[in-house]
């Protein structure tokens, strides 16, 4: 299949990628064209503002998760009938799941998919060493991949005079730069980036910034770029329905305080036959009804503490159907730690929860246990069977993590035992991605179906 498409990298963190990737598709936008856009890795915040700009989600790609196959087959899926896919890279473009590997990197992304890169150079404070800067992008790996770029934080003085230099002696295209510009920086914090909805102003924003690179990018050029990518395979992933559709209705949390969730998490539910049911923690005072499972992602519920706890009633609705009617449910990360008997805000005052894990959250004021792992069953691990991937990423530890599985660390000799499961709730720190387990997010409607049919016995 035909799918135009380019991915937007950089050399570090903290280049621009986002916000450049944000004006590109608001420049896209404007020109009347239909795009799509993805995140490379576990990233659950720069999704959302992809979404802010397209009013569509944005879904994350990952080649740890889940093998080139896959990832080819979950872009198509979404790209097939769009204009043009933007897929925005993590960390430095050859930066991976460990330091002394590319493994799970936007070059290894960039590979598997067949994606022509812009790399953005953070241009600021240098002058004729930008071109040894490219040189080593461009000759680490022999098939770099990238066909042009962009140079961030340049005057138009000085991108007029490295321009030619550049394309002379690296034979690569400079499709444009980006000056300073101060009012477009996006705010971050301890888990990335502010979220799009805090930002005053998010959509001036990143109308002035699609309005700077109609002025100073080469956008034709880099549509052409796009339009150069090689044909893709298609490789769906068989998900033969659980029931009908909307047979089980499967009820998530999403609002400002839960909002981590991979777009082709609650896809795949979908494809099982699972209806979703979105309700807020925050604000409204129960579950909804006619529910038979629950989903609490992540986010940061420690932001809203105060609010969290104060809604007694959604407290005593969730305690109530998850652990005395024990209806299935998954907690990750934010959803285990609002699930906790206490958690505790930064400065160590408590807040009393849902009392589902008779645990305390703590904060602890640095990463916990941060990255890529793999989880096995606790009581099979060795054997690797019902083996799903995850990643972890926050700052509070619990007095009790659970045992029922074992994380590993990919590259590291590291292993610690980790979430509570019974047979109706899975809840811990990791962020799983069901696509590298799709057995089991089949189970989790299975569980559900089975629910459905005795709650509507009884």
């Amino acid at each position: 299949m035909e799918i135009p498409r380019i991915m937007i990298a950089a050399g570090s963190s903290g280049s621009g990628k986002t916000a450049i990737t944000c004006g590109l598709l608001q420049v896209f936008k404007n020109r009347g064209l239909n795009a799509v856009s993805f995140k490379c890795g576990p990233d659950y915040i720069d999704p959302l503002f992809h979404k802010t700009v397209l009013g569509i989600p944005s879904k994350n790609l990952d080649t740890f998760f889940v093998p080139p196959g896959i990832v080819q087959g979950l872009m198509a899926e979404t790209a097939a009938y769009a204009d043009i896919s933007v897929t925005e890279g993590v960390m430095g473009y050859y930066d991976g799941a460990g330091i002394r590997t590319h493994t799970a990197s936007s070059y290894e992304l960039a590979k598997a998919t067949g994606t022509p890169v812009i790399l953005i150079v953070n241009a600021r404070g240098m002058g004729i060493s930008v071109i040894a800067y490219v040189k080593g992008f461009l000759e680490y790996k022999a098939c770099s991949g990238i066909k042009a770029v962009i140079l961030n934080q340049a005057s138009k003085t000085v991108y007029n005079e490295l321009k030619p230099l550049i394309e002379k002696e690296l034979g690569i295209t400079v499709a444009g730069y980006l000056p300073v510009m101060p009012e477009c920086h996006l705010e971050s914090r301890h888990l990335g980036l502010v979220l799009p909805e805090e930002i005053e102003g998010i959509q001036q924003i990143i109308n002035d910034m699609a309005v700077k690179m109609e002025e100073c990018i080469d956008i034709d050029k880099i549509i052409s770029i796009a339009k150069s990518a090689p044909c893709i395979n298609i490789n769906p992933v068989e998900a033969r329905p659980v029931c009908s559709y909307g047979k089980v209705r499967i009820g998530v949390a999403m609002d400002e305080a839960f909002c981590f969730y991979y777009e082709d998490n609650l896809r795949l539910l979908e494809k099982f036959g699972a209806r979703l049911v979105y309700f807020s923690p925050l604000h409204e005072k129960k579950l909804p009804g006619n529910i038979d499972g629950c989903i609490f992602g992540g986010g940061y519920p420690e932001l809203y503490l105060k609010e969290l706890s104060s809604n007694t009633s959604m407290l005593k609705s969730v305690k109530q159907e998850l652990s005395v009617n024990q209806m299935p449910y998954i907690a990750e990360c934010g959803g285990f730690l609002y699930l906790h008997e206490n958690m505790e805000d930064t400065c160590h005052n408590n807040y009393k929860l849902a009392g589902v894990i008779q645990a305390d959250a703590i904060y602890k004021g640095k990463l916990q246990r941060f990255g890529y792992v793999t989880l096995s069953p606790a009581a099979c691990a060795s054997a690797g069977n019902k083996e799903i991937k995850a990643h972890e990423f926050h700052y509070y530890d619990s007095t009790d993590n659970g045992k029922s599985y074992i994380a590993a660390k990919p590259f590291r000799n590291m292993r610690w035992e980790c979430i509570h499961e019974t047979g109706h709730g899975f809840a811990g720190f990791p962020h799983l991605y069901f696509y590298s387990c799709p057995g089991f997010a089949r189970e989790f409607v299975e569980k559900c179906l089975h629910y459905s049919l005795v709650r509507n016995d009884s």
